[in-house]
């Protein structure tokens, strides 16, 4: 099969919900990457908090091609705006970045990564003091100093490099007694299958949990560098996930019940299979996180859901006690509220999940572990755990998004301006009870059952999800959904 032709034009620099990304060698370049990562150095300068008397600008890199190259490149910018880069020693998951920033008491960090885009990106995340991703208002000044053309020479030299993953594996492992889950997976005869998809999250769950994986009840699969990801974007989805689901299924068939944990290419995003094959996204994970948090380990603090989680989210939370906020799609909305207050878990039905406990960000290797523990205390598969919960909560619900690709942006405004002026009193049948507009539309038809449409904001692309009772009837309402937007 042929590859799509390259643009022949780069595109404006310009931030996404996390960082700047584009096409290696078109948008993302050495000449154009240097006064991004200099202007993003000078405004982590200008922007600390009062009392940050740190020079220290961390850089971090995932395992994509030229990532190491580039990561060693813009330490030159960060030296020509009279900062210090301290430089990973190798690949790291982005959430180590973040842990290395609160650690040294750092600016902040720069990391090198296109996350869970196809193979030819690459890009840029910014981490701020705090050890989250900056909001979109520093982003919008790093903007704002590249269109001023302020001049910034870079300095060659010799760049100090830090054990960034290995600090902040102990640093988990200070957060997390993690012997009693190698105990336990030993005690249940459970096995622990490993995916991260090539990405640089790879062996990070075998040195935290050792004793399983030296007894073989943890092992990893495509844990080895591949540029090219095995063909497929590094995203936790299911149809880039059937060799673990392959064995998984053949694990449980033989006797040794087995989870299969996937993270995606820079160790922020994570999911799930089950002793049965099931992909088990967030919009299933955070309901169990939630439950083992409030209720087996009996911690406060708020739930926050974006507006395209599952209500099982708010069923499970509610019948803990524990309040929950809807906010729009983007980590950047449930990092603010994990800074303004006491927050339990926060997540995104895409595979970004944070934790009160730990740092305002997605991080997934930390979710692994608390998902082992949740598995373990409970003493039963995941499949079993879920089935459960969901009973516990009124039934079964089905998921899925489809991502919808529109003629151009004209089209894409005329559907905008449609649903805001005549939302359907109709889906596939269902009366609409109510029009949520928190972001994008969301359309409730009764109780776990939903039609969201919602817009990138930099392309002709609809986002479409749903939650029914049933796998058919998310078919019918995304079928429908697909019809109506190609008849505008």
């Amino acid at each position: 099969m042929a590859s799509a032709p390259l643009p022949l034009e780069a595109s404006p620099i310009a931030f996404g919900t996390d960082g700047w990304r584009g096409i290696l060698g078109v948008d993302i370049t050495v000449e154009r990457l240097l006064p991004v990562a200099a202007a993003a150095a000078r405004e982590l300068e200008f922007s600390a908090p009062e009392g940050l008397r740190s020079r220290e600008v961390v850089i971090g890199y995932d395992r994509r091609f030229l990532a190491p190259e580039l990561a060693e490149a813009i330490c030159s910018a960060v030296r020509g705006a009279d900062l210090v880069p301290v430089l990973a020693d190798a690949p790291i998951p982005t959430p180590a970045a973040s842990w290395a920033v609160v650690e040294r008491g750092a600016l902040g960090a720069l990391v090198i990564t296109a996350s869970h885009n196809p193979p030819e990106w690459l890009g840029l995340k910014i981490k701020g003091p705090f050890g989250g991703s900056v909001e979109g208002d520093f982003t919008q000044r790093v903007e704002r100093r590249l269109e001023a053309g302020g001049i910034t020479v870079p300095i060659p030299g010799e760049t100090l490099r830090f054990d960034a993953l290995g600090a902040y594996l102990a640093g988990l492992r200070a957060k997390l007694d993690t012997s009693p889950l190698s105990a336990g997976l030993q005690r249940l005869g459970w096995q622990v299958i490993v995916d991260p998809m090539h990405g640089s999250a790879a062996g990070g769950l075998s040195r935290l949990l050792p004793e399983a994986a030296a007894s073989d009840h943890l092992r990893e699969i495509r844990a080895t560098r591949d540029p090219l990801f095995g063909g497929n974007p590094p995203e936790p989805l299911a149809p880039y996930l059937q060799e673990l689901i392959a064995e998984v299924r053949a694990s449980t068939l033989a006797g040794r019940p087995a989870v299969g944990i996937v993270f995606d290419g820079d160790g922020d995003r994570i999911a799930a299979v089950d002793e049965q094959g099931r992909f088990c996204s967030t919009q299933l994970l955070m309901p169990l996180f939630i439950d083992h948090l409030a209720g087996a380990r009996g911690l406060g603090g708020t739930v926050i859901k974006t507006v395209s989680g599952s209500d099982l989210m708010q069923l499970v939370a509610e019948g803990l006690g524990r309040p929950v906020l809807e906010k729009p799609v983007g980590f950047k909305y449930i990092a603010a509220e994990m800074l303004a207050g006491e927050v339990l878990v926060g997540g995104e039905e895409s595979g970004g999940v944070g934790f009160g406990s730990h740092l305002p960000e997605r991080d997934a290797l930390y979710a692994a572990l608390l998902l082992i523990e949740a598995l373990v205390e409970g003493g039963r598969p995941l499949g079993e755990r879920l089935d459960a919960l969901q009973a516990r909560c009124g039934g079964a619900a089905a998921y899925d998004r489809l991502d919808l690709r529109l003629r151009d942006m004209a089209t894409r405004r005329r559907l905008e301006e449609f649903l805001a002026a005549t939302p359907p009193a109709e889906v596939a049948g269902a009366p609409v009870q109510e029009v949520i507009t928190t972001d994008g539309v969301k359309l409730r038809l009764g109780p776990s059952h939903w039609l969201m449409l919602r817009f990138s904001g930099t392309e002709p692309l609809l986002r479409l999800y749903c939650e029914a009772p049933s796998g058919e009837r998310v078919g019918d309402v995304l079928h429908w959904a697909r019809q109506l937007a190609e008849s505008i």
